[in-house]
C-alpha cells in the first residue's frame, strides 16, 4: 500500500508548542478570550474544523494552493493553541483576503479570532469586512475594544461606524477616545448624512509654499503613517488650498527644487455640502484619486479619497437598480442574504400594489373592446406579443436614459435631441419589427393553419402597423418620462421598468384595436 504524502505545513502546525495569550491584548479582552476558549468551546472547534474540511475537500482553489490559508487552518491554531502563529499566518494575508476568510467563521469563532490579531492587522481586515459582519463585531466588543478599534481606524471609516451606532454608544466612545479624535470625529459627524463631509477625512499630507522637495518628502514621512494617502499632497497656507503635488512630480524633481515651482496651483475642489454622488462623479470626471473639500468659507478642511467614492457610486447604482425593479430602496438593507425576509417584502409590495392597480386600466381598454373579441377572436393571440415588444423596448431606452443621466451623459435640457434621435431610432427598429411580425403571420396561418382563418393578410397589416406605431410610442414614452422626472426633481430611477411598462401595455392596446377597426370596419 502507497505511504500518504506528508504535508510540511501540516507537520509544522503540529510540532508547534502551546502559546501564551500575546501580551499586547488588554486584561479585560484577555479575560473574555479565556472563557471563550474553554475546554467546551474547543469541542465545538473540533466539530467546526471537521465541517470546514468536508467544505474545502471540493474547492478547487484549496487544492490547487495547499499553502493556502484557509478556515480549517486557522480553526485548528485555536485548537492546539497556537496564538503566536495564528498572528504570523494572518499577519501575511492581503486585509481584503484575511476579512473574507473572518466572515466565512460563524459569529463567536470571528470574535475570538479577531481579538486574537496584531492591532493593526485587525484594523485594517475590520474596513474590509461587510456590514453584517462588522455589526457583529461591534455588538460583541467591549468599550475598550470599541475606542481602540476606533483611535485605529481612518477617522471617516470611524465616523461611517459611528453613524449607525445608537447614540449611547457613540457618546460612551467618544468620552474614552482621545481629545484629537474625538473633536475630528465630532466635526464629520456634524455633517448631513449624503454630503462630501460626511464622507471627507481629515488626514492628508499637509506641505508649504517655502518648502522644497526635500522638505516635502520629509513631511511626508512625519505626516504618512497617518494620512489616508500620500499620493498626492496638499499645499496650505493659513487653512488655505494653494496648490496640488503629485508624488510623481516630487520623484522626478531635483531635491531643491521648490515646492511652487513643480505644484499644480489649478485646483478643482468640492465643498462640504455637495452631495456625495456629485463628487464621486467629479472624480470619475476627472480622474481623481482624492478629492479635496472646502468648507462654505473657501477654507480647506479634507480629501475625499477613491475608495470612498466608489463605495457612494455602488450604493447609488444599487439604489437604482432598486427603484427600476420596483424595489424601494432600504438604508437598513445589506446583501441579499443579509437583509431580513419581512425587509425584503416591505420594500417590494408597495409598488408591487401601485403597478397592479395602475393595471385596472389595461383592464378596462380590454373590456371596451370586447365585442371585437367576440368577432374577430384571433386578435387575443397577438396581444402577449405586441405588450411584450411594446414593454421591452420602453425598458431598454428607459434604462439608457437613467444611466445617462446618473452618468451625466444627458441633461434635461436635452429633450428635443433625444426625441429626434428616439424617432428615427424607434421608426427603423419598429419597421423591421412589424415587417418581421407581418410574414411570419401571413406564412403560419396560410401554410401551417391553412382555410381555418379569413382574411390572414387583414390581421398581418393589423399586427405590422401596430407594432410599428408601439415601438414608437415606448420609445419616445421610455426615453421621455425618465428625463422629466430629472427636470421636476424626482428620481429618473422611477420612471424606470414597470412603471413605463404599465403606461406602454395600455397605449399598445388603445392602438391595437383602433386599428383593428379600421381594417375590420366591416366585420366589427
Amino acid at each position: 500500500m502507497e505511504e500518504k504524502k506528508n504535508n510540511p505545513a501540516r507537520e509544522v502546525d503540529e510540532a508547534l508548542p502551546v502559546q501564551e495569550l500575546p501580551a499586547d491584548i488588554p486584561a479585560e479582552v484577555r479575560q473574555k478570550l479565556a472563557e471563550d476558549l474553554n475546554e467546551q468551546a474547543t469541542e465545538d472547534l473540533r466539530q467546526d474544523v471537521r465541517e470546514a474540511e468536508k467544505e474545502e475537500a471540493n474547492d478547487e482553489e484549496v487544492k490547487a494552493n495547499p499553502e493556502m490559508l484557509t478556515k480549517s487552518r486557522l480553526l485548528k491554531l485555536l485548537i492546539k493553541k497556537q496564538y503566536v502563529k495564528l498572528r504570523e499566518v494572518t499577519e501575511e494575508e492581503q486585509p481584503a483576503d484575511l476579512a473574507e476568510l473572518l466572515e466565512e467563521l460563524d459569529e463567536n469563532n470571528r470574535l475570538v479570532v479577531f481579538r486574537l490579531l496584531k492591532k493593526d492587522v485587525a484594523t485594517e481586515a475590520f474596513a474590509y469586512m461587510s456590514d453584517e459582519a462588522r455589526d457583529d463585531l461591534v455588538n460583541a466588543f467591549s468599550d475598550v475594544e470599541l475606542v481602540s478599534a476606533i483611535e485605529e481606524m481612518s477617522l471617516d471609516d470611524a465616523a461611517d461606524l459611528l453613524e449607525d451606532m445608537p447614540a449611547g454608544v457613540v457618546k460612551r466612545v467618544l468620552e474614552k477616545s482621545s481629545r484629537q479624535t474625538r473633536e475630528s470625529l465630532n466635526k464629520l459627524l456634524n455633517y448631513p448624512e449624503s454630503s462630501a463631509g460626511s464622507l471627507m477625512t481629515p488626514e492628508y499630507v499637509r506641505l508649504r509654499e517655502e518648502m522644497t522637495v526635500s522638505d516635502a518628502f520629509a513631511a511626508i514621512r512625519r505626516q504618512g503613517e497617518n494620512a489616508e494617502t500620500v499620493y498626492t499632497c496638499y499645499v496650505v497656507e493659513r487653512n488655505r488650498l494653494k496648490g496640488v503635488v503629485s508624488a510623481r512630480s516630487l520623484l522626478l524633481a531635483d531635491p531643491s527644487t521648490p515646492i511652487t515651482d513643480i505644484m499644480d496651483d489649478n485646483v478643482v475642489a468640492v465643498k462640504v455640502t455637495d452631495d456625495q454622488e456629485f463628487v464621486a462623479r467629479e472624480m470619475q470626471r476627472y480622474d481623481f484619486t482624492a478629492m479635496p473639500v472646502l468648507d462654505n468659507e473657501g477654507m480647506f478642511v479634507g480629501i475625499i479619497t477613491i475608495d470612498d467614492a466608489i463605495d457612494v457610486l455602488t450604493d447609488e447604482s444599487t439604489e437604482d437598480m432598486q427603484k427600476m425593479a420596483a424595489i424601494l430602496p432600504d438604508d437598513d438593507a445589506t446583501t441579499y442574504f443579509g437583509t431580513s425576509v419581512w425587509t425584503h417584502a416591505k420594500q417590494r409590495i408597495p409598488w408591487l400594489l401601485i403597478l397592479m392597480l395602475s393595471a385596472t386600466f389595461t383592464g378596462m381598454v380590454t373590456t371596451h373592446y370586447e365585442e371585437a373579441f367576440v368577432s374577430l377572436p384571433l386578435l387575443v393571440s397577438f396581444m402577449p406579443m405586441l405588450m411584450d415588444t411594446a414593454g421591452n423596448c420602453g425598458n431598454q431606452i428607459s434604462t439608457l436614459m437613467v444611466r445617462g443621466l446618473a452618468l451625466g451623459e444627458v441633461e434635461p435640457s436635452d429633450f428635443l435631441r433625444v426625441l429626434g434621435k428616439e424617432l428615427r431610432v424607434s421608426a427603423i427598429v419598429g419597421a423591421v419589427l412589424g415587417l418581421v411580425n407581418g410574414l411570419r403571420i401571413y406564412l403560419m396561418y396560410t401554410y401551417l393553419y391553412a382555410g381555418q382563418y379569413q382574411n390572414v393578410i387583414g390581421y398581418a397589416v393589423v399586427v405590422s402597423v401596430s407594432l410599428f406605431f408601439s415601438v414608437i410610442l415606448a420609445k419616445l414614452v421610455g426615453g421621455m418620462l425618465p428625463l422629466a422626472a430629472k427636470k421636476l426633481g424626482a428620481d429618473p430611477a422611477i420612471m424606470a421598468t414597470p412603471f413605463i411598462t404599465t403606461i406602454v401595455d395600455a397605449c399598445s392596446l388603445i392602438l391595437y384595436f383602433q386599428i383593428a377597426q379600421v381594417v375590420f370596419r366591416n366585420m366589427m
